[in-house]
Order: structure tokens, then sequence, then C-alpha cells
């Protein structure tokens, strides 16, 4: 097991704790392998009726994969075939997918910093996920903003957000706080800071068969204090612009709108990579009619091309290993990428039978 993955089992409940707290708890293989091995072992122990997924700090729950590992693993090979790099996310994804389709209530504590892969690792399906949020949640998916892709399931569940808001998500890859996780259909229940130490003595002394109801009636009244959704209130807005047929289209439409939030929306993608906006707003396209397993496979496609590209080490090298901020994407602007260049991150690494995923159900 992980020493940054602390598991235990109390009155029917299995507990995983995340213990990495000076890198936002960011996911390792090691990581993604114990929580893996636990919910595995918890899926069929009669005794464990429920799990409970959370932090030892308050400032995150995950802020995503481990991108420095991304950087340092991917570059021992100038096609970024690293076997740990592929292991990672073949093991991520698959996580993910045991997580959606959990047979038990699955309970994710969301407090603070919840991004990319911390996602991932939340949103249990309609039939187990009980995700909780607070007054510290910053949730995002911010992956076009180091040269990666919206994944960990994302191109399903921001393909079925309201409206247009999963693409808004998608491209902006901007952050939002508990009201509009409510809203986005990306949490159910809101908690304040206040109610925390409650919550968890609710989580020690309910026996596990009962949690999800607990948790229910405990959070549930705090719901109307989680505050106004700006998402709600620009609705109208973000269904008008992000509904364009392209990237380009898009920013050419928030560009004739000189309200705040358009403008907000467009310089925050004037700084991501065109070309993954490009492949995230064809991704989400695609997702939108997937199930859960196919959208994971379809992302999976995707990881490997991406690193074939080297989008990720451009924009991994200026946010965190010389932190200019400049990243030099390739191609430098929309007006370069080419369907063709989109097309290229969809076309099959693997035949359908040597797939990694392909035992997913």
């Amino acid at each position: 097991m992980s020493e940054h993955v602390h598991t235990q089992l109390s009155n029917g409940t299995g507990f995983i704790t995340l213990d990495r707290p000076k890198t936002l708890n960011s996911l390792s293989l090691d990581m993604v392998r114990a929580m893996t091995q636990a919910l595995l072992a918890w899926r069929d122990d009669a005794s464990v009726a429920a799990v409970v997924v959370r932090s030892s700090s308050e400032r995150a729950l995950c802020a995503g994969g481990d991108i420095r590992f991304f950087h340092d693993v991917g570059r021992g090979n100038t096609q970024g075939g690293s076997a740990l790099l592929e292991d990672f996310f073949t093991e991520e994804y698959a996580l993910n997918h045991l997580i959606h389709f959990y047979p038990k209530p699955y309970v994710a504590l969301m407090d603070g910093v919840v991004m990319g892969g911390g996602m991932g690792i939340a949103q249990g399906g309609p039939e187990c996920g009980v995700r909780i949020v607070t007054g510290r949640t910053r949730m995002a998916m911010p992956e076009v903003n180091i040269g990666l892709f919206p994944d960990v399931g994302s191109s399903h569940f921001l393909s079925h957000a309201p409206g247009q808001l999963g693409m808004w998500l998608g491209l902006t890859g901007l952050t939002v706080g508990a009201a509009d996780a409510l809203y986005l259909d990306l949490a159910d229940y809101f908690v304040p800071e206040t109610e925390l130490a409650g919550l968890a003595k609710l989580f020690e002394s309910t026996p596990g068969k009962s949690l999800r109801d607990a948790v229910a009636v405990f959070a549930c009244p705090h719901n109307a204090f989680a505050g106004d959704s700006e998402l709600e209130a620009q609705r109208a807005l973000i269904d008008q612009h992000f509904s364009a047929g392209s990237v380009p289209a898009i920013m050419d439409s928030l560009r004739g709108d000189s309200t705040p939030f358009a403008q907000k929306s467009l310089k925050a993608m004037e700084l991501r990579s065109p070309l993954m906006m490009s492949v995230t707003h064809e991704l989400l396209k695609r997702g939108a009619s997937l199930g859960v397993s196919d959208c994971l496979r379809m992302e999976r496609n995707l990881v490997r091309r991406n690193f074939e590209h080297g989008e990720i080490f451009e924009g991994v090298r200026a946010l965190v290993i010389d932190k200019d901020n400049q990243p030099q994407w390739n191609p430098a602007t929309l007006a370069e990428v080419t369907p063709a260049m989109v097309e290229r991150f969809f076309e099959p690494c693997w035949p359908a039978w040597a797939h990694p995923l392909r035992h997913l159900a």
C-alpha cells in the first residue's frame, strides 16, 4: 500500500484517506494502486457496506495526477512511451470505472481543491455516488492549461452537464465553487466548514449500511446555504456562445460580448493550448453519445496521442518546471489547427482486442 493512502474499516464503512498534503494529494501510481486494492477488497466484503474518501488536509481532496511525474518519465522517452506512464493512465482510468460503477455507497468529501484526477476519484455514478462539497471547494478540469485534455471520465460527466456548461468548464479550465458544483450536477450536498466536525462524527458513528441516508438527512438542510451559482446566472450566455460549432466560432462569439463573464471566459481560452482546446471540443461532442466505458477507452487513446505529440511537456514545463507561464504551444494559434491534427488524436492506437481498457464493461 502507498504511504500516502491510509485505509481503515470502522462500523461497516471503509475509509480511504489521502495524505500527500505537500502536493495537494496529487495522485501517484502507488496511490492509484492503493485505492484500487482497497476498493476491490471491500467490493466483495459483505462486512463493508459503504466507502468514504477524504483527505488528511483541508486544502485539497486531490489536485489531480502528478504532472511533474508525467513530465519527468515522459521526457525519458521521446515518444512518451514510458511503461510507468502507460501503467498510470491505464490503472487510473480503470479506477475511475471501478468508482463510477461501485456497488456500494461511495461518499466523496470534496473539501478544498478538487481538480482533474481528483474529480475522477470523486465522481461516483448515480447508483453509488454521494458527493459532498464545502465552502472551501475549488473544482475545475484545467487540463487545457497544461496541454492536456479533460480526462478521468470527464468526456462523460462534462458532456452530460446541463446545456453547454460542461463545454465551458472543459474549454476554459476555470475554477468553480460549491454552488456551481451543485448546479453542474457534479455534487449532491453542501456542508459548511463549521459542520464538518459533525459530519466526521456521523461517518464514525453511523453503521455503513445506513450511511447514505444519514448523510442525506445531515446535509440536505445546508444545501440552501451554498450561495448563488454564477453559472446558473450566466447559463443563457454560456449556452449561446459555447454552442457554436468550433473553438474559433466560440471565441469569435465571445469577442462580440462585452460582459465581464464573457470576457473572463475569452481571456482564459486565449491562454490555453489551441490544439488541445480543439481536441477537447471534439472529445465532449463524441462523449455525449457514449457510455462511461467507451469514454474512458477514448480518453486512454487520446492520452497516448497527446504524449506522442508532446504538448503536455511544454505545458508542464511552463507551469511547473520553469514557471515562466509562457508556453510555446504547437501549433501556436487556432488558425493553424487543422481538422486532420484533431482527427489524429482519435485514430486508434491499438486494435480493439488489444486496447488496455478492453475489459471495461
